[in-house]
């Protein structure tokens, strides 16, 4: 089936510790729809870049069999730019600097053949440009967003208009604080159902994350990793993992998105191993199933 992402296609600079790495490949949009690829579905990749972007990095994403038609190039114009610095237990990162360049105010325009996927993945970018790929699509099945505490602060109307229309949220648990003033994220989260999503699921990092309805908690586990490398993009890869296996299965019942968690969270364990897609490039699905398992095994009691 198809899966359509809608995300930021960027250039990043990323200092931990023990590395600096400048201009690699980054971008919700990137490491979404890298993540879905996995599970053998069609994805289509919405988003902007400059004429800067490398064509190399064009090159890695159609390895992938990510279908690019809707990644406009501009070509007068300079790709997104951000930077960030991790401190050693890497739960904390600083933001150096965000270069808006193309992003600002761009207005994605949907190719006729992304209008009929099935299911959609926002991944962080405005509400407003969220809800404008909502109203060019044509019932989809399943509609997934994420957001970030920029859009709550600066477009919460925006935000809550498009909360509405979605069918699960997915956000970080200070996000959810923030969201609701509610310190609490078990009851942060069933104050966000009332917004409009039929789920909300939040991400507690090397926690797991919690999807909560108004009938249902499950509580993914994290897959354990002893040394990691840069968590950049993790949430996003557990996000892009966690549509494209319900995508493969063609299901969106609560059976199906409890394994799509845990699918979703073994994809990111492999992207917090190395520097940007690195490590995305080499994983083969039989290391995914492999890692599976395991977290199977691990919950069992």
């Amino acid at each position: 089936m198809a899966v359509l992402v809608f995300g930021t296609v960027t250039l990043d600079t990323v200092e931990t510790p023990r590395r600096r790495v400048e201009d690699v490949l980054g971008g919700s949009g990137v490491y979404a729809a890298i993540a879905a690829s996995f599970f053998g579905n069609t994805v289509r990749l919405v988003g902007v870049v400059g004429a800067d972007f490398p064509q190399t990095y064009t090159a890695i994403l159609e390895t992938h069999g990510i279908d690019l038609q809707g990644l406009t190039r501009v070509e007068d114009g300079k790709s997104f730019r951000w930077g960030g610095r991790y401190t050693e237990d890497f739960n904390v990162r600083d933001t150096l600097f965000t270069e808006l360049n193309v992003i600002e105010g761009f207005q994605p325009v949907l190719p006729e053949t992304y209008k009929e996927a099935p299911y959609l993945f926002l991944a962080n970018n405005s509400p407003a440009s969220q809800l404008s790929i909502i109203e060019q699509t044509t019932h989809p099945k399943l509609v997934v967003c994420d957001t970030m505490d920029f859009w709550i602060n600066e477009e919460r109307e925006a935000l809550e208009a498009l909360l509405a229309r979605v069918d699960v949220l997915v956000l970080n648990d200070s996000e959810a604080r923030l969201l609701t003033g509610d310190a609490n994220v078990v009851r942060a989260a069933e104050t966000i159902l009332r917004y409009g999503p039929e789920r909300v699921i939040v991400k507690k990092g090397e926690h797991g994350a919690i999807s909560i309805t108004e009938s249902s908690y499950f509580n993914a586990p994290a897959y354990p990793i002893r040394q990691v490398a840069d968590p950049t993009g993790a949430g996003d890869s557990f996000a892009g993992g966690m549509m494209g296996y319900l995508a493969s299965v063609e299901d969106t019942s609560e059976e199906a998105i409890r394994s799509a968690m845990v699918y979703g969270a073994v994809v990111a364990s492999f992207n917090i191993e190395d520097f940007s897609i690195n490590r995305q490039k080499r994983v083969q699905f039989s290391e995914i199933s492999s890692r599976y398992r395991e977290l199977q095994d691990a919950v069992r009691f």
